[in-house]
């Protein structure tokens, strides 16, 4: 339910500052005093700091598919990366501007996919169609290069750059569109790409401040990625605060008595804590982001909700005294304690960095306690945040946790049933919905894990047709495998291609092998045993998709 609808007058503005990648800790209200937010600092001071916000699937497409349509990934259908977005109901620009608002987007998009599966529409032009209700607009389906980006203004198909880093000039675009002279109010959506990889490329003078800065890493780092940790996160930093004088722009000029402003991120990334690079898993430093709501009328507080990605739109509909669809699942989070017990965690595809990582599609629920997370095999972790906030020593199974396991449970449960989530096979949601071809739903497999948890996808381990051409070219018997059926697969010459599989090499070539070949020789290759169990390569590296559309292997 709303809250007392405001009249049209008074309707205030909303302009939603959203980061990639940001984690809840790193900002200095949050006690990080490494980082350098002054300036959202200053707007913590004066917001309701939500901090207990997750995102329910951390990873771009699906949690921005959520923010904007105010459901779960698979109610929307965004559950794996650059899948379009095709909403069955209203947006939340579609609301506002329906309701007499000027709506705005500027930045990352990241919703009008790529059908093919291999990042084809990243920057392609996006029709006005696609842009959801956004009526003005200057933005891209998404980038990384910071300093050569590109966008695409209103209806013009003519591509454009940002001067310098992108964020600064979406800053300036973002400035203009709030000093137009006009009796509407304005739902303005800024999307900055950093502090997302890669990290060393922010301004030199914001690197310069962590050069010789000493690092002080989380303890769950393990020892053999310190080094590599240190690195991101001298480059990560140096992104946040470019960021943060860009939020200490927007604050000096916008009308803070008549406007809601919010600060949040998509996701968060684990920067090598538990020996992970980037995000999709269910560990806090992924699921955890930051999330301030400022109003003209609520005084700054702290609030312990359980706040999800699909909460976003019903809540600012909340606050701006407009109703909430029909087919919205997220709660308003407007009025205080209000919402769910726990937060819904999912992964319905393993992909990405869960393929990568030897992870499989999972399920979980997090409170403001615990984080309790199965896979489709069975309960997987079970952490007690509060007294193991580095999440060092996984409870599942322990005895001793036995009746906050089974209390969990029961909650998952309860969301699988109001969802009408099966929690089926990824692989079954992927054929329904004719995605076996995506690149990254056939990303090689790897393997991960530390003294306390294991990855539980146990083909990574082993010697496949999924294993990184790479491993498979550093291993003998392996090696000579491969080139007793299909001698050309082992004579790449890039980086990039030796990352890719047989399996990948099959999908996109014409390799005149039946699948009872691959089969044969995926049998073979298994009987070699388990891998390396180094960590430094167990996990597979992440390589760019073929330019070949990728044709799914069948009876395999």
């Amino acid at each position: 339910m709303n809250a007392a609808p405001i009249p049209d007058a008074r309707r205030p503005n909303v302009l939603v500052i959203l980061a990639d990648e940001w984690r809840a800790h790193n900002v200095g209200y949050a006690g990080d005093d490494q980082v350098r937010t002054p300036n959202i600092d200053r707007l913590a001071a004066e917001s309701i700091n939500y901090t207990q916000a997750i995102s329910g699937e951390p990873i771009c497409c699906p949690a921005r598919a959520s923010f904007l349509t105010g459901q779960y990934p698979l109610q929307h259908g965004v559950y794996i990366n650059d899948v379009e977005l095709k909403p069955d109901g209203l947006t939340i620009a579609q609301v506002f501007r329906d309701h007499g608002y000027r709506t705005g987007y500027i930045g990352k998009w990241h919703l009008y996919g790529s059908p093919e599966g291999r990042f084809e529409r990243r920057e392609a032009f996006i029709p006005l169609a696609a842009r959801l209700g956004f009526e003005f607009w200057k933005a891209l389906e998404c980038t990384h290069d910071y300093n050569r980006s590109a966008y695409y203004a209103d209806d013009d198909p003519t591509k454009r750059y940002w001067d310098g880093y992108d964020a600064f000039g979406q800053t300036d675009a973002a400035l203009e569109y709030i000093a137009e002279d006009t009796p509407k109010p304005f739902f303005l959506m800024l999307s900055y790409g950093p502090p997302h990889f890669p990290l060393q490329t922010a301004p030199d003078r914001f690197r310069a401040l962590y050069e010789d800065a000493e690092i002080r890493l989380p303890e769950n780092v393990p020892d053999w990625a310190r080094e590599e940790a240190t690195r991101d996160l001298r480059g990560y930093f140096a992104h946040i605060a470019a960021l943060d004088e860009c939020v200490g722009r927007l604050l000096d000029d916008v009308d803070l008595d008549n406007t809601v402003v919010v600060f949040s991120s998509d996701h968060g990334d684990m920067l090598w804590s538990q020996g992970l690079e980037h995000k999709l898993v269910p560990w806090e430093e992924s699921v955890r982001v930051p999330l301030l709501i400022r109003t003209p009328d609520r005084s700054a507080a702290t609030s312990a909700q359980l706040f999800n990605s699909p909460d976003l739109m019903p809540t600012l509909l909340g606050f701006a005294g407009l109703p909430i669809p029909a087919s919205v699942s997220g709660t308003d989070l407007s009025m205080p304690e209000t919402g769910p017990r726990t937060a819904f965690l999912s992964a319905p595809a393993a992909y990405s960095s869960l393929r990568r990582s030897g992870m499989e599609e999972y399920r979980g629920v997090r409170d403001v306690r615990f984080t309790y997370v199965r896979t489709i095999s069975g309960p997987w972790l079970l952490y007690d945040n509060l007294e193991d906030p580095f999440q060092m020593v996984n409870r599942c199974g322990d005895p001793a946790y036995a009746d906050e396991q089974s209390r969990l449970e029961t909650e998952l449960m309860s969301w699988l049933d109001a969802l009408g989530d099966e929690f089926l096979p990824g692989d079954v949601y992927l054929r329904r919905d004719g995605l076996e071809h995506y690149f990254e739903v056939n990303e090689p497999l790897g393997f991960s894990g530390t003294e306390q948890w294991n990855s539980t996808n146990e083909r990574g381990r082993y010697f496949t047709i999924d294993t990184a051409l790479s491993e498979i070219a550093a291993h003998g018997a392996a090696r000579d495998l491969v080139r007793s059926v299909a001698p050309p697969w082992m004579e790449f010459d890039t980086p990039l291609a030796m990352r890719r599989s047989i399996r990948i090499v099959a999908m996109s070539t014409d390799s005149h092998l039946t699948a009872a070949r691959l089969k044969d020789l995926d049998d073979r290759l298994l009987s070699l045993g388990p891998r390396s169990q180094d960590p430094r390569t167990s996990i597979a590296l992440p390589a760019w998709p073929p330019s070949e559309r990728l044709t799914p292997l069948t009876d395999l």
